[in-house]
């Protein structure tokens, strides 16, 4: 369990880099909503995957919260682009 807990850990952060790229240079709001979108999940996942490892539920909550800030701010700024649009 402790290799296949690295392993996702690991690709969590290659995610979390590549994210952090798309980011800083995403051309569009859009694309930047994307990312963070993306960003605030591979967080929620790592998190989730540290509770897997450790046992530990205290942060199960703050999964929970990230996961509806990312959802609620992906609509937010959806419904913001759509209205800028002509």
């Amino acid at each position: 369990m402790i290799v296949a807990t690295n392993i996702a850990f690991a690709l969590f952060a290659v995610a979390g880099a590549l994210t952090m790229v798309r980011l800083w240079k995403g051309p569009s709001l859009a694309d930047r909503m994307v990312a963070l979108d993306t960003l605030l999940f591979s967080g929620a996942g790592a998190l989730a995957t540290y509770v897997v490892r450790t046992g530990e539920t205290s942060f199960v909550p703050v999964i929970v919260v990230l996961a509806l800030v990312a959802f609620i701010g992906t609509l937010v700024v959806a419904r913001a682009i759509e209205s800028l649009t002509p």
